[in-house]
């Protein structure tokens, strides 16, 4: 008799992908880098196992977006003071912090909970073209679209 697959930590096998964002809209992109975490995209995808590999990505100051985001989305955040929420929009984020914008919008495509917190800390974000990973031998990915 035959029994379903059922993923776990020990025969995980995970790879390192680095992803360019350059020209890349920012949904489609943090969509599919969500997918890649999650272990969507191999056939040992186990959804109570985090069975992701490691995403790289690079040139996040070179994110687009389409329409009037650039000045109308908006990014809150609080300092739990009294009156202490925080906005910026999305020019400011990309321009002085890309790597947290990329962040967020993957993030928020991730399971809530420990496991999704645990899928979120294979992603590495870095503003320019340069990374520090290059011991793990990061394979290029090439989006879909």
């Amino acid at each position: 008799m035959r029994t379903t697959f059922m993923a776990n930590e020990n025969n995980v096998e995970r790879k390192w992908y680095v992803v360019d964002a350059e020209g890349q809209t920012l949904g489609r992109l943090a969509s599919e880098v969500a997918a890649i975490l999650r272990g969507k995209h191999k056939a040992t995808y186990t959804p109570h196992v985090d069975t992701g590999d490691h995403v790289i990505i690079v040139n996040a100051e070179k994110i687009q977006l389409t329409g009037k985001k650039l000045t109308d989305k908006m990014y809150y955040r609080h300092t739990n003071y009294v009156g202490g929420l925080k906005e910026r929009n999305a020019l400011e984020m990309r321009t002085n912090y890309p790597q947290q914008m990329l962040e967020l919008a993957v993030k928020g495509m991730l399971p809530n909970g420990s496991l999704g917190r645990k899928m979120g800390k294979k992603l590495h974000v870095y503003a320019g073209p340069e990374h520090k990973h290059q011991a793990q031998k990061p394979e290029a990915y090439e989006l879909r679209g």
